[in-house]
């Protein structure tokens, strides 16, 4: 595949396996991704990530659990009212009042569990594997009845008996279930483990076999991917690996080492998958580290001289698929492994000037972005005017209080022109950044938005950081310090857009 440059080893493991033709990816960033403790999408968020998720190509979207309350209900109802190509799922217990919720929430497919292993039939349900089963069995009729597609899982089935698991699947098969889904539920299988369970539930079922596993012991993109090995043909997984506990299966990881490592078909848009872990980034309000796969800021950065020698002569030296596959772009960051390749369009002179001064600032400060590398090139240039701004704030009225929508007007001047806008927002500084980008006349992003007290006291000095990226992708950051929460804000928004304005 062009654009993608793994190892030769595993032509022999592509051999062995046992691919289906197709795998399907089944989302449930909108289920399981949203029981991460402390994550609640709002109804607007949960409409856009279902959209982002069916241009994404994602083959089923497990929206909700519709029993939980009317309003999980109808925030399924309304996904399935978008008119999207994928289908459609809602959560069951096997109690058909929970199916009945499904069915009001109009769903293209019902997705049942029940647990199975010793500890959760003695301890949770309380009930023995016969009684287990029946409800399983009078389940899943149930769903066929009311003419709908049925997934059905073994909860913990990594936990319990391999008999057991063939007697419940085989059970469901027989009275209509359509797919047979294999938790992990708690993250405790391992590659080959999963492999050696897939091939023998595959051996006994016709039915097509799925895989969704947890990352408590961080093996829960490997144990997908040795279910898919092993001819499971469904992957269950969440966008930025989100869930309980420890997450769920990455689905941009999976379905990246799917494609990239393997050729296996799927019908995921590779390239879009950074945009939509950046909106379900922000929407779950937990930040990415740097150095997550695939989509990290640092997934595709380089500081190391040796590295960045490789990457500016090929690019694969030391990357496995190129950026622009996922959505991503090619970063160069230098820092105190820096070295003279990093900034080769410069003299040796400079060249050397610039890697000593970032060195030296590496000494004193634990982390240094782009926008200082960019101050301690222009020191050593001398090409360009700090006090020299593409965009002035000449005036700026911000009104707030109770029950008075904040609003914001704002006079600046752009390259010598003046603009003049208002903004409504949800707060001041949502009101002011509304105000400017009208004022500029097009849209920029706010991707992060950090604020930090410098001290105690209600008079404390506040940090304000924020990244802005325009239509274009271009990116660029601004702080400012100030004891005015608001103003600060304002003034590291304008900070960040001279530095932005200064990259066209």
């Amino acid at each position: 595949m062009e654009g993608v440059f793994v190892s030769d080893f595993i032509q022999p493991v592509k051999k062995r396996a046992k691919f289906s033709d197709r795998v399907y990816v089944f989302d449930t960033t909108l289920r399981d991704g949203e029981q991460t403790p402390g994550v609640c999408f709002s109804l607007e968020e949960k409409l856009e990530i279902a959209r982002k998720l069916d241009e994404l190509g994602v083959d089923v979207i497990e929206a909700g659990f519709p029993i939980n309350s009317d309003d999980e209900r109808e925030t399924v109802k309304a996904i399935k009212g978008l008119g999207l190509s994928a289908k459609i799922c809602g959560l069951a217990r096997c109690v058909l009042q929970d199916v009945d919720a499904c069915i009001k929430a109009d769903v293209d497919r019902v997705h049942v569990f029940i647990a199975t292993s010793d500890i959760h039939l003695k301890y949770k349900l309380r009930m023995d594997e016969a009684k287990a089963l029946e409800q399983a069995l009078a389940t899943v009729e149930y769903v066929k009845k009311h003419g709908l597609e049925c997934e059905f899982s073994c909860e913990d089935a990594t936990r319990t008996p391999l008999g057991r698991l063939l007697r419940f699947y085989s059970g469901v098969e027989s009275r209509g279930a359509d797919f047979h889904n294999v938790p992990d539920t708690v993250g405790v299988m391992e590659p080959e483990a999963m492999f050696d369970l897939i091939s023998a539930l595959k051996a006994k079922l016709s039915k097509p076999v799925s895989i969704h596993c947890h990352n408590d012991f961080g093996l829960a993109v490997a144990n997908t991917l040795a279910g898919v090995k092993a001819g499971g043909s469904q992957v269950h997984a969440t966008i930025n690996g989100i869930g309980e506990r420890a997450g769920n299966a990455s689905l941009e990881q999976t379905v990246a080492a799917l494609i990239a490592m393997y050729g296996v078909k799927t019908g995921i848009k590779l390239e879009k998958l950074t945009e939509i872990s950046k909106l379900v980034e922000r929407a779950s309000m937990i930040k990415l580290t740097p150095n997550f796969p695939i989509v990290g800021d640092n997934a595709f950065a380089h500081e190391a001289g040796i590295h960045v020698h490789g990457v500016m002569a090929k690019a694969e030296s030391y990357e496995p698929l190129t950026p622009e596959m996922v959505g991503q772009r090619r970063r160069i960051v230098m820092g105190k492994h820096t070295g003279k390749h990093g900034v080769s369009a410069f003299t040796d002179e400079q060249i050397q000037s610039v890697v000593e001064k970032v060195r030296c600032l590496t000494i004193n400060k634990k982390k240094i972005s782009e926008d200082d590398i960019v101050a301690v090139v222009e020191g050593v240039l001398g090409s360009v005017n700090e006090t020299e701004k593409v965009v002035n704030m000449d005036e700026m009225l911000i009104i707030t209080g109770n029950k008075i929508t904040p609003t914001a007007s704002v006079q600046l001047t752009l390259r010598n022109v003046k603009r003049v806008a208002a903004g409504v927002g949800s707060g001041p500084v949502d009101a002011a950044s509304k105000a400017i980008q009208a004022a500029l006349g097009e849209e920029i992003k706010l991707l992060n938005y950090k604020l930090e007290a410098i001290s105690g006291g209600t008079d404390s000095l506040c940090t304000v950081v924020v990244t802005l990226e325009d239509s274009e992708g271009r990116s660029a950051t601004g702080m400012a310090v100030g004891a005015d929460i608001v103003m600060s804000s304002v003034n590291a928004l304008m900070e960040g857009l001279n530095r932005l304005y200064s990259k066209k």
